[in-house]
């Protein structure tokens, strides 16, 4: 469901800080005192680092001169967005402690793992719009908001960054413009009036690719590696790769859980284009091969395999074909998303000669 980013009942702002809180001030007045932006968010989120939520408390947050409630009561048109203590997420080690800088690599992994699951997370709701600010934090939490962000971004979110005037940027006493101009200091003693300062957001193009993440991606937890994994596998060329006695499945780089009676039936399919014999119509189905490829699943005195050789006794079952097509084919596209494509069953002909099978090359297949 697409909706308008300024209509939607959830409107999300969401940012990386670091040592600068400012960027949380700066882009909600750019987002709605700026005349072109106009888009008033109902919550806030930061994703920080120990030390900087320490920051964001006293300079945004405290009551006295938190500069968040400043900006409100200079911008009533603002509204009262929702940003306590709750709303900034402090990124933590594998151990569980917080992090009070990110610096090594695990920090920068741990960094990436936080900021995928917070993105997933704020996405999974379809009455939610996002608009995103890559300006704080480190250079690499701006990376990895942006990444993340092209991952799950849908239509009616935004990504941005805000651009202040100099000699305000970085000024560590300027947070917004505010109604009644202040005079501020430089680091050479000059003086500077915050009446001329600008505020103004760049909106940044990215190239949404939500649509490559499978759906368990998508509804869990999101790592960032297993989520660029993903959706890398989905663009790499199809490679099906069958262990029966392993019972394992792997599509492309991608491992795919199937159950036993769904794996023999997949597997099924895999030999038959193997065999030369990829399209089948439900009456020519070849059960003894589908029962046996099931035994050597589950040996052959399963009596999951009993109950299956006493269904197929007189021959294939138009019932029991078509519901192991659309098992296979659910599991297929709940693990792999649009990367499922090129290992579904495809049809030819209408019905009732309707023909399936795979498409896949037998090259690209290995059955064992």
């Amino acid at each position: 469901m697409n909706i308008a980013p300024h209509t939607a009942p959830r409107r999300i702002l969401l940012a990386v800080t670091g040592l600068s809180p400012q960027i949380v001030t700066e882009t909600l007045y750019a987002l709605g005192a700026v005349a072109d932006a106009r888009f008033i968010p109902t919550e806030i989120h930061l994703l920080t680092t120990a030390t900087g939520k320490d920051l964001a408390r006293t300079a945004l947050l405290h009551p006295d001169g938190g500069q968040f409630h400043a900006l409100l009561a200079d911008y009533p048109q603002l509204g009262t967005p929702r940003f306590d203590e709750s709303c900034i997420h402090v990124i933590h080690a594998a151990d569980g402690s917080p992090l009070p800088d990110i610096r090594s690599p695990e920090e920068n992994a741990a960094a990436a793992d936080a900021i995928t699951a917070l993105m997933a997370e704020l996405t999974r709701d379809p009455q939610a719009a996002l608009h995103v600010s890559i300006a704080g934090g480190r250079k690499t939490m701006g990376f990895y908001l942006g990444y993340a962000f092209s991952l799950y971004a849908r239509p009616q979110d935004r990504l941005s960054h805000v651009l202040v005037s100099s000699p305000f940027e970085s000024h560590p006493e300027f947070f917004f413009p505010p109604l009644t101009p202040r005079r501020l200091s430089t680091r050479d003693n000059c003086h500077i009036d915050t009446a001329d300062a600008r505020i103004t957001l760049a909106e940044i193009p990215v190239v949404r690719l939500r649509h490559g993440i499978p759906q368990a991606l998508l509804e869990g937890k999101a790592r960032f590696n297993a989520t660029v994994d993903a959706l890398q596998s989905s663009f790499a060329p199809p490679r099906l790769q069958i262990s029966l006695a392993r019972r394992q499945v792997m599509c492309g780089d991608t491992p795919v859980s199937l159950p036993p009676a769904v794996l023999a039936w997949f597997g099924w399919w895999a030999r038959n284009r193997l065999d030369g014999k990829p399209m089948q119509h439900w009456r020519e189905a070849n059960t003894t091969l589908y029962l046996s490829l099931y035994e050597q699943i589950v040996g052959r005195d399963a009596a999951a395999l009993e109950k299956a050789r006493d269904r197929l006794a007189h021959g294939m079952e138009q019932g029991f074909f078509e519901q192991n097509n659309a098992k296979l084919e659910r599991a297929l596209k709940e693990q792999l998303g649009p990367g499922a494509h090129p290992y579904l069953l495809i049809s030819d002909g209408k019905r009732p000669h309707t023909r399936r099978g795979l498409a896949l090359a037998p090259e690209s297949i290995t059955l064992n």
